[in-house]
């Protein structure tokens, strides 16, 4: 049975340095992680996960976005290589699951596609356009050791840092509720 996990916060080690790549396919263990990492994003009401985000230093993201059109996406990527984006960016607001109850506007392309594989070490390729390419470079960067506050000015960080120190235990009250329903 699948189980919540603690997502790491903006300044723990883990969330700022490199994953290593997924070697373990197949392994039972590696699906447990993606069913854990899934529910903790539900909990969370987050759009994705990356694994270095539950504390986990391997190279996988899990989603549950919806795309510009409005239909669902769900799924995981082990391995993850940005293989296309879009010259074109869109300025969106965007927040993260590890910077809790902050958000800011940041410009990204508005179509990517990631390569990657499953937990059975098949070939996936995933296309995103408008918030769910937003989600696939998102998730990606979290996997280089890279947040969203890391792409904006030091003015913006600092705001998104006071945003998130006011509704942090807003946020936390609100995931353990979910839990709980859950």
């Amino acid at each position: 049975m699948a189980k919540a996990l603690r997502i790491a916060v903006i300044g723990e080690d883990v969330l700022h340095r490199p994953c290593r790549d997924v070697t373990g396919f197949g392994d039972p263990e590696l699906a447990r992680l993606v069913a854990d990492m899934e529910l903790t994003m539900a909990v969370a009401e987050g759009a994705g996960l990356a694994a270095n985000q539950v504390g986990v230093d391997l190279r996988l993201f899990v989603y549950d976005c919806v795309d510009e059109t409005g239909a669902r996406h769900t799924g995981h990527v082990c391995n993850p290589v940005v293989a296309e984006v879009s010259a074109r960016p869109i300025d969106q607001r965007e927040g993260c699951l590890s910077v809790p109850g902050a958000t800011l506007r940041l410009a990204r392309p508005d179509h990517a596609v990631v390569h990657g594989r499953d937990v059975d070490g098949r070939p996936v390729t995933v296309e995103g356009r408008g918030y769910f390419a937003r989600c696939l470079l998102h998730e990606t960067d979290h996997l280089a050791g890279h947040v969203y506050l890391d792409r904006v000015s030091d003015r913006k960080r600092r705001r998104a840092l006071r945003e998130m120190a006011d509704k942090r235990d807003a946020v936390f009250a609100r995931r353990a509720a979910r839990a709980e329903a859950l």
